[in-house]
């Protein structure tokens, strides 16, 4: 396959988002055009947890700095290295002044522009151009000089056709879970939440769950060489249910179990995720273990806490934090155990579906990211796959 390579800048216009003294976080409104920022980004598309918003009138202040599809969105500091695909439905958003926007011309294909910065060494080389030893940094002229590899037009949308129908796949199975993880907390408001059954116990979480508190190995027995047991420190690998897996430990100290909830117990106190296997946890996180093996009713009861849990942000010295004894001591009423079995029943197939989605993605991210380099490169001859 024909390349001919170029600088990104001459092939898209690169804009920086608005400076702080244009947009200030107390201009934030509960109701507008959301605007994205660094953490919504590093999939095809943006994740639309916590999206700040602004009003009408800031938007219109700001126009430049509106989305349009095919747009790509790359952070401008810390992980220099993610962006995101504007598609349809995020057209009209607004990004962040710490984030860029590039807007390619017709001279290249967006989403085959979007897939070329995936590639781990396209990757490589932005981190490598950043600037600032604590917080790597982007401009417009640092990104613009990225050297990018074309194919004739065609050739990229047919390199972005086949790595598209994988992500399209994933999306649909994240949509699944989402969607599916509503249904079970729909049906748990209804029989616990919102019933009018007086036929409950108070008690308190300890009396459900058994509470681990995580404790950090030694720095020294880190690796994210697969070698010994896989370990969180905490929130930082937090996904829609199950943590993402980076680092080892040779040394663990804390353990949690397979379908545990793993508790964020540090800045922020309350973040949820489940432990998709045995894994070492960190002085940043909890495992909530089911005493009865009632995982379901478990997890959905920790999602119901959510505002409770959400008092200790703000409480310590420093930044919010929770110790066992308080997570121990929160209240909850206690349903009956033929309620509670009525629920497992049904939620329980629901967890092991969003499971199953989950093991899916996994493997269709692994044959995507096995794929893209071999279609950029041309290893793999993109005009004999039948799209």
């Amino acid at each position: 396959m024909k390349m001919r390579m170029t600088q990104l800048k001459t092939i898209a216009d690169i804009q920086t988002g608005p400076f702080g003294s244009q947009l200030h976080k107390e201009d934030y409104v509960e109701t507008g055009t959301p605007i994205v920022t660094v953490e919504h980004l590093g999939n095809r598309v943006f994740t639309e947890q916590n999206l700040p918003r602004v009003s009408d009138s800031d938007k219109a202040r700001l126009i430049k700095y509106t989305l349009s599809t095919g747009d790509i969105v790359f952070s401008r500091v810390g992980s220099v290295d993610r962006c995101s695909y504007v598609d349809k439905s995020h057209d009209g958003w607004m990004f962040s002044g710490r984030c860029l926007r590039v807007r390619p011309t017709e001279l290249v294909d967006s989403l085959y522009l979007y897939y070329y910065f995936c590639l781990e060494e396209t990757k490589q080389f932005v981190r490598n151009i950043a600037v600032g030893a604590t917080m790597p940094s982007i401009n417009t002229k640092l990104l613009g000089e990225v050297e990018i590899a074309l194919p004739d037009l065609n050739n990229q949308k047919r390199i972005a056709a086949v790595l598209s129908s994988l992500d399209d796949k994933i999306e649909n199975n994240q949509k699944l879970n989402d969607n599916l993880q509503q249904q079970a907390m729909a049906l748990y408001a209804e029989m616990f939440l919102n019933s009018s059954d007086n036929n409950v116990t108070s008690g308190t979480l300890s009396d459900i769950a058994a509470i681990t508190m995580g404790q950090s190995p030694s720095g020294s027995s880190y690796n994210e060489d697969g070698v010994g047991e896989v370990f969180y420190q905490g929130r930082a690998e937090f996904g829609f249910r199950f943590p993402k897996r980076r680092l080892f430990t040779t040394e663990p100290k804390r353990m949690a179990e397979t379908g545990d909830v793993l508790l964020s117990v540090r800045a922020p106190v309350g973040d949820l995720n489940v432990a998709y296997e045995r894994c070492c946890i960190g002085r940043g996180l909890g495992a909530i273990h089911s005493k009865t093996g009632h995982s379901s009713f478990v997890l959905y009861t920790m999602f119901a806490l959510r505002s409770q849990l959400d008092v200790f942000n703000g409480e310590g010295t420093v930044f919010g934090s929770i110790n066992r004894d308080a997570l121990n001591a929160i209240p909850i009423d206690i349903p009956p155990v033929t309620e509670i079995d009525q629920f497992e029943a049904v939620a329980h197939p629901i967890d092991e579906l969003i499971r199953a989605n989950y093991e899916e993605n996994c493997r269709l991210e692994a044959i995507r990211d096995s794929l893209l380099p071999k279609l950029m490169s041309g290893e793999i001859d993109v005009s004999a796959v039948n799209l």
